[in-house]
């Protein structure tokens, strides 16, 4: 089989390239992004917010952040709490000091992980919050009332975000196989039958076939998370 991800393709992953580009292609979150509920209120507010993004992996923690500095024409500075210190923050917030500075822009920082920040490194940006100098975003998987300073909690909302639902990891799927300009289909029924994860190779068409039951257990695996499942469909089609 040709190889769908030929040299002069981009070489970001599936999950970056099909990274929604407006908060109406994001999937699941009804509970937040629903008309009238309150992330969808902060879009549509004309006013940032520092807030804190809890949820499981894969739910569209850091796509959300990007989306907000893109719908209001921030600077986007992201920071991982496992790879950065003290010293990142200073350099982000230099960054951000220098970027308004120069074209005006405001600058959301983004914190990937911020649980796994120590209690000085929280501190550390709380007087560029209070300022107004950068808005703050956070992202974690643990629940923040018992990770993160109560003086960053009072200056942020929090959102929690769920795992994705058999449905949207379905419409997630579709998307995917959309991407694809038609070199992967789903089929019901006859293609695939005997073989170990339910799809093959199509020799006419030179595309993986899925029957309803690999779509349905490669949904399954992914159990919620749609950077699993878009990481599993890329790895099937590599690898065919």
């Amino acid at each position: 089989m040709s190889d769908l991800f030929a040299p002069n393709a981009p070489a970001a992953p599936l999950a970056e390239r099909l990274r929604p580009k407006h908060i109406d292609e994001v999937i699941g979150q009804p509970h937040l992004l629903g008309a009238g509920k309150p992330l969808r209120l902060a879009f549509q507010s004309g006013k940032l917010h520092s807030m804190i993004l809890w949820g499981p992996p894969g739910v569209g923690k850091t796509t959300l952040a990007r989306l907000m500095a893109s719908a209001f024409d921030a600077e986007f500075v992201p920071l991982s709490a496992v790879l950065s210190g003290v010293k990142d923050i200073r350099d982000a917030i230099a960054q951000a000091e220098q970027t308004l500075q120069q074209s005006g822009r405001h600058t959301i920082l983004f914190v990937d992980e911020v649980h796994r920040f120590n209690k000085a490194q929280q501190d550390a940006f709380l007087p560029y919050v209070e300022q107004g100098l950068v808005t703050f975003i956070g992202a974690t998987t643990e629940n923040p009332s018992f990770e993160l300073n109560n003086a960053l909690l009072s200056r942020a909302q929090v959102y929690v975000l769920q795992s994705l639902s058999a449905d949207e990891m379905a419409q997630l799927f579709e998307r995917a196989l959309a991407f694809f300009v038609g070199r992967v289909s789903t089929r019901q029924e006859g293609v695939g039958h005997g073989e170990s994860v339910g799809l093959k190779p199509d020799p006419q068409a030179d595309v993986l076939v899925f029957t309803d039951e690999a779509k349905e257990r490669v949904i399954g695996y992914a159990d919620g998370d749609a950077r699993r499942l878009l990481n599993v469909l890329e790895q099937l089609q590599t690898a065919a």
